[in-house]
């Protein structure tokens, strides 16, 4: 299917038109940039609902300047170019839980020996860009290796150099605004996510089935202040979350995770960092009411640079149906223990209860199986064991593109799904 500029311009016109969401800012319509038979160079004002839009080169959002992409839109990323994706000025991708929009290759690339993608780059979002929304986006196949070519190692962007696989997503602004909800980030070659400042929520996403030889759900770095609440994590190749204050950024990086649900991280990365959460460079962490069941190690930190000493443990539940991934998460000096968790030390205690997940699942199995079901039943030892009693560092939500997305309130139950 082939995007001509007389369709486009069309769209463009009758989305002035229709009832989609309105934004709090001026959305410049001028007809996207083309070059043959699909998009490059600079891109901005909207993509319009249920579009294809195909991607033949590095696209870049112009300082000053928003794209928005609706719901249902399918970005095709070309598997030869590997684009990337500059976001300069602004970037709102709002899809729905019917239609999200989906950020992705060909059909015939989506395979199994393409699981952990290098097919194009990531969304790479420079210390201009102000406000990045990504709301039921599904975000896959990427993180491509950067050359002396590429576009980010000529604007000097996430680590400048060649060589580097690009995260699906890097933001860096400590005064811009990041909420990524309800999305989904899987079969990337390293890192989710790159974060090195901004105020930002996480909340509702899933990370699976990621990284080769590395990578990171959501990696945060200094001058973060970010709530991470409701995610799923399966089988990140490295950490589900990883918390720094490497960077020397104001603010200080201030995390505040909870009600998360994290299973099999860690096992494919048998290093020292590779486990569940890795704590260094006196991050100040706050983590309640989180759930580990069979990840390598709990909540693990950099004995050299440890964590701020204002952070707080507090009501995490630990799951093991071996007796070697019990052993390994007991606290310890480089092993945190917190305050109120539900941890045994004898394989098959504190069974969560999963309403359809097989527990005996080997914790090196990357993949994903969607008919698993991490609600929990009743008898299921997450249930009331958790704590309301903190205060996150965006209680009022955030405000992007003049809607005002929240930061979930906290819950009595451990983990990200609730009762069933």
């Amino acid at each position: 299917m082939k995007i001509n500029r007389l369709f486009i311009v069309a769209a463009l016109m009758a989305a002035l038109f229709t009832s989609c969401k309105k934004a709090n800012i001026d959305v410049d319509t001028t007809p996207i940039a083309q070059n043959g038979s699909g998009v490059s160079g600079e891109v901005f004002g909207i993509w319009t609902k249920g579009s294809v839009v195909r991607v033949t080169g590095d696209i870049i959002v112009p300082a000053s300047k928003s794209l928005i992409i609706e719901e249902g839109v399918t970005v095709i990323m070309d598997t030869i170019a590997k684009p990337e994706f500059i976001v300069l000025g602004n970037l709102y991708s709002m899809g729905s839980a019917a239609s999200p929009v989906k950020i992705t290759v060909e059909e015939n690339y989506r395979t199994a020996a393409n699981k952990y993608g290098k097919l194009w780059g990531g969304i790479l979002a420079a210390t201009s860009c102000t406000e990045l929304l990504l709301d039921n986006t599904i975000i896959e196949y990427g993180g491509g290796a950067t050359t002396e070519a590429s576009t980010s190692v000529k604007m000097g962007l996430y680590k400048a150099k060649s060589g580097e696989n690009t995260p699906a997503l890097w933001f860096s602004n400590v005064k811009g605004k990041l909420v990524v909800t309800n999305s989904t980030f899987r079969y990337f070659r390293d890192d989710c996510t790159y974060i090195e400042g901004g105020k930002i929520i996480f909340s509702n996403n899933r990370f699976y089935s990621t990284g080769l030889v590395g990578g990171e759900g959501i990696n945060i770095k200094s001058g973060c202040l970010a709530d991470i609440s409701y995610n799923l994590f399966y089988a990140t190749n490295t950490n589900a979350l990883k918390l720094s204050n490497v960077g020397d950024r104001t603010p200080q990086a201030h995390v505040v995770a909870y009600n998360n649900t994290m299973l099999n991280t860690g096992w494919r990365r048998p290093t020292a960092k590779g486990g569940s959460v890795w704590l260094e460079a006196t991050v100040y962490a706050e983590l309640y009411n989180n759930l580990f069941a069979n990840t390598r190690f709990g909540i693990k930190r950099d004995l050299k640079l440890p964590e701020d000493k204002r952070s707080i443990f507090k009501n995490s539940l630990y799951y093991g149906y071996s007796q070697a991934t019990v052993d390994q998460f007991q606290p310890k000096t480089d092993i945190v223990g917190g305050t109120n968790d539900v941890i045994g030390k004898l394989a098959g205690e504190n069974n969560p209860e999963f309403a359809n997940y097989p527990l005996n699942t080997a914790t090196d199995n990357p993949t994903l199986n969607e008919s698993w079901d991490f609600h929990l039943l009743p008898g299921s030892a997450a249930l009331n064991k958790g704590t309301t009693a903190f205060v996150r560092n965006f209680p009022d939500g955030l405000t992007v593109n003049g809607i005002l997305y929240p930061s979930p309130a906290p819950s009595v139950n451990i983990g990200a799904f609730g009762l069933k």
